[in-house]
């Protein structure tokens, strides 16, 4: 067992989650079983983004977007995180607890957006804007956050945004779609990093208003991640937890929502008479939605292997620790 262990651990980095072949995993409810055995034996705590796979979301201890897990990660007293989410939340979470284990169940689980922006791009950028204050969206790896003066999530952004500095120009990155929203939003001239998420990009206007046609009393709500020209069409634009506090608090019984098709499974618990329609996407797969194929990787089986074994762990060099824990602060301090 041990030597398979010590194999899967050195594996780690091509597949991503530990690989035990020769392990049996329970199934069904007792899978769910063991793993609540686990998180009460280790005392773990298991946090999960709306984007999770619906059985994850049901497991977990809190389920949220991203500023509702720094939050729920920040106050935490467990001695162990299990992240089930994408490798720059696990990422966060170490930073606001760097004395805790924080596991995550697949190292694979990255983001388009995350990676493609980093702390060395962000230096040359305030090279060429000197005096500009860099706000960066929570979507991006432990060194882009080090390289930045506050974050901000899309539950916050536009508050933020507003209490920066009028004499400052702002640098904001990653994300230009968000970022193209919030200088329209708060009126405020910001030089953007040229970056985006495949998933908010991947929605078809020409579809989204044939379906609306199909659907002429439904309400779109969009999340502002996505393109000006689908923003232009919604009823309503908000984070992940802004619309499903939206949805639930309508008057109106049918949606067509542009986001990540994960949100549906909470949305509809929350709403179970309610008619959701996930926004359709360019290309025809499966779903006729925009899935994350990053925050699917997560599975239950992964889950309770990384809690059995506590690995794959978070691990990020002090230094960056403490430069990263400064601008998460200072956003939560104004939000």
């Amino acid at each position: 067992m041990e030597k398979t262990l010590d194999i899967a651990k050195n594996n780690l980095p091509v597949k991503g989650f530990l690989d035990l072949k020769d392990i049996q995993i329970p199934q069904g409810q007792d899978l769910i079983d063991a793993i609540l055995k686990l998180k009460k034996e280790k005392n773990a705590v298991i946090l999960a983004h709306y984007y999770q796979p619906g059985e994850i979301q049901d497991i977990a201890d809190y389920l949220g977007d991203s500023l509702q897990l720094a939050r729920a990660a920040k106050d935490t007293d467990a001695d162990m995180i299990a992240f089930c989410g994408v490798h720059f939340m696990a990422e966060a979470a170490k930073i606001l607890n760097p004395t805790k284990k924080v596991v995550l169940p697949d190292t694979l689980a990255g983001c388009s957006l995350a990676d493609g922006c980093s702390g060395e791009g962000l230096r040359k950028m305030r090279e060429q804007h000197p005096g500009a204050l860099v706000a960066t969206y929570i979507n991006c790896n432990a060194e882009t956050k080090a390289e930045s003066d506050i974050i901000v999530t899309s539950s916050n952004a536009e508050t933020i945004i507003n209490a920066l500095p009028e004499d400052k120009p702002i640098i904001f990155a990653p994300d230009k779609n968000l970022g193209k929203y919030l200088i329209a939003e708060t009126g405020r001239d910001m030089v953007l990093w040229e970056g985006s998420c495949i998933v908010h990009e991947a929605f078809s206007l020409e579809k989204l208003i044939d379906l609306y046609k199909k659907h002429p009393t439904a309400t779109i709500i969009a999340h502002p991640e996505s393109e000006t020209h689908i923003l232009k069409v919604a009823h309503y634009i908000g984070s992940t937890s802004g619309m499903l506090n939206h949805v639930k608090n309508s008057p109106n019984d049918t949606f067509i929502v542009a986001t990540e098709a994960g949100i549906l499974h909470q949305m509809q618990l929350d709403n179970p008479t309610k008619t959701l329609i996930p926004a359709p996407s360019k290309e025809d797969n499966t779903c006729a939605c925009s899935e994350c194929a990053f925050m699917k990787v997560n599975t239950l089986e992964k889950l309770y292997q990384c809690l059995q074994d506590e690995s794959p762990e978070v691990h990020l060099d002090n230094e960056i620790i403490e430069k990263a824990l400064l601008p998460i602060q200072r956003m939560l301090a104004l939000n």
